[in-house]
Order: C-alpha cells, then structure tokens, then sequence
C-alpha cells in the first residue's frame, strides 16, 4: 500500500493490527449511458432503512468497475460502516463514494469516540463490522474531526 495518511489519520492495510485508537443525496452529474463518479449522502439519525439505499447508490457507481465479486465485498462494507454510525452514534451521517480505479468510501459521523473492534459471540448479530473492514479492504483507516471521526475503506478493482 503506497498510500501516506493525512494528518490526523490512521491507515491500516489487509491484516494490520487491532485499532487504537430528510435524506438527501448527491451523485456526480451524468448523461445517459455513463456511470456516475462519486455519491454522496446524508443519513438521519437512526435511519436504518437508509443502509439499503446506500448500497442501491454504490450498486449503480459500480455497475462496470472491477472484477467479479469487487463490488459485492464493497455493498458489504459500505453496509457495515454506515450501520455502525447509525447504531453506535447519536447523530446522522455523511457517507461518500468516490471512484477512479479504486473505490474509496467515507463515512463521517459526528460522534468523536474512536469505534473498538469487538469479538463476535456465536449468538450475538453484532461485532463483525470493523473485523471485515480489516479483512476485506485494500487500506482502510480513521480520520479524526473536531467534531466526529471518518472511517474510510478502500478497494481496487482487482482482487490483491
């Protein structure tokens, strides 16, 4: 991974150690026939419902970028991060999806404590989110705000 974090920031690769540490959306003006390049949305506080729409959103950016099964790890994780905010803040959140050759994910929440990876118990449903973040990611690190954090993902289009 060549990628430097930003100031504030802390990047981990596939495998790295444990972490320290209404609705409205945008999507890059299109013409029909082309793919949009970037969505970007706004979550209400504990509005469930929006994580369908959001992986509707990143199934439509995706539509003709990566190989087979890229853009399924990518519904996965983006479904995992903005669940996490919606569940474990307070507030809304702000998820963004840029993509180029690599697909970055952004979700901002407005919460500043540092989201911990839990060990999963066989018959709990939660705990797993961080833990496939850091599996199936490319990079994926936390960006810390004034007010809030950025937990981001990244991915190429081909498997590593």
């Amino acid at each position: 991974m060549n990628r430097q974090p930003v100031r504030g920031e802390q990047v981990h690769g596939r495998g790295d150690g444990p972490i320290t540490g209404p609705v409205d959306t945008c999507i890059d003006t299109w013409t029909e026939g082309q793919r949009p390049r970037a969505i970007r949305r706004r979550l209400r506080r504990a509005d469930l419902t929006a994580v369908a729409d959001v992986r509707k959103d990143l199934r439509h950016l995706l539509l003709h970028w990566g190989e087979t099964g890229r853009s399924d790890i990518a519904e996965l994780l983006i479904s995992e991060l903005v669940t996490n905010a919606l569940v474990h803040t307070d507030r809304g959140a702000v998820v963004t999806a840029t993509v180029t050759d690599r697909l970055r994910v952004e979700v901002r929440d407005f919460v500043s404590r540092r989201p911990r990876t839990r060990r999963p118990t066989t018959e709990g449903t939660s705990g797993r989110g961080l833990m496939l973040v850091r599996s199936l990611a490319d990079a994926w690190g936390i960006r810390m705000h004034g007010v809030g954090k950025c937990v981001w993902f990244e991915l190429g289009g081909t498997g590593t």
